[in-house]
């Protein structure tokens, strides 16, 4: 029964849709929720920092209740991205509800769309990766599954990530460099995997363009179906759902870089290299995405298995309280500044 907690998961999209059905000052519930509430609760709740036993682990992987959790999202996400699109385009709405439904919606594409989309994308199945790809539509955002597998997790913590943020470099520099860079870097890749396999850059596999396509279309169809309205909306929704991830991914790395082997190589990612956080409401709300380090450690973990590695820098609050943090560059700065081992600064 206590695994159910995960259901908290489904918080996020729950208050958007009391936001969408109450409208007025209820369209900010979502954010408020998530960036006021949950702090709280996370200053008040103890961390935990145990791990499963070996065999406890084993069961947990095969257990398909966990994989359910992550596909219930799919028809959470489009339902609720179609029906704030019905209300914004149908209803007589203040400028501020619009505001507040986009933020709650965007913020939705953001933690049950990409997070999870990124969960998925690790996976082996084809399957399951194309319902990664899915949650990333709606963000516009597809090139991450791209970006994310073959360019940050073996180059994160390095100069040449672009999801890894410097030293003393805010958020809002942060939010231009990475997505310039990732959506850049993802175009790259796919020309590099496509020359490994002797394959066109015109290609059928060149799944960048397969990407822009569907996007594309996307958009189109929204415009269609929707007008001017409901195009504006998921534009701005999808701008709130990547930014928020690249809030995550801005203090996921921050200012951890990997020393170099005499070869002039990277030396191999480890737990050191990513924030780690233990806070629970956290963990739970974002399918332990904030157990960091070990998913780094090991990509292919799936979520409810993660560990808590001693060695990984450790946040002084969860997540969500950080990302909040982050928004105010002095602060996080002098919070976090002090956190970050001396030897990394100077690479």
């Amino acid at each position: 029964m206590k695994d159910l907690k995960y259901l908290a998961a489904l918080s996020i999209p729950i208050t958007a849709f009391i936001g969408l059905t109450l409208q007025g000052y209820w369209t900010f519930f979502t954010p408020v929720f998530s960036f006021v509430c949950i702090p709280i609760l996370e200053l008040l709740l103890p961390q935990d920092t145990s791990n499963y036993t070996s065999e406890v682990s084993y069961k947990r992987a095969l257990n398909k209740f966990f994989d359910f959790m992550l596909y219930l999202n799919l028809p959470i996400v489009y339902g609720l991205l179609f029906t704030s699109l019905s209300v914004v385009t149908t209803t007589n709405l203040e400028t501020y509800e619009f505001i507040g439904i986009v933020l709650s919606t965007g913020m939705v594409l953001g933690t049950n769309g990409i997070n999870v989309g990124h969960e998925l994308g690790h996976r082996q199945a084809t399957s399951e990766r194309f319902l990664g790809k899915a949650l990333l539509l709606p963000a516009l955002y597809m090139h991450f599954y791209i970006e994310h597998n073959y360019g940050h997790h073996l180059h994160a913590a390095t100069k040449e990530d672009p999801a890894t943020a410097s030293y003393n470099q805010n958020v809002y520099a942060f939010w231009f460099t990475s997505t310039v860079r990732q959506y850049l870097n993802a175009w790259n890749i796919q020309k590099k995997l496509l020359r490994n396999t002797n394959k066109s850059f015109w290609s059928f596999k060149n799944d960048m363009f397969w990407f822009t396509i569907i996007q594309i279309m996307y958009l189109i169809i929204i415009f269609i179906v929707f007008g001017k309205i409901g195009l504006l909306f998921a534009v701005c929704g999808a701008i709130t759902g990547f930014l928020l991830l690249e809030t995550v991914n801005y203090i996921e790395h921050y200012g951890l870089l990997r020393g170099k082997t005499k070869s002039g190589r990277y030396k191999r990612v480890k737990a050191i290299h990513s924030w780690n956080s233990n806070h629970v409401v956290g963990r739970i709300i974002l399918y332990e995405l904030t157990r960091h380090s070990d998913h780094h450690y090991k990509s292919v973990k799936k979520y409810q298995v993660l560990e808590c590695h001693e060695e990984s820098p450790q946040m002084p609050f969860g997540y969500p309280t950080s990302m909040v943090l982050a928004l105010i560059p002095p602060l996080w700065f002098k919070v976090m500044n002090r956190r970050i081992p001396r030897e990394m600064i100077s690479h």
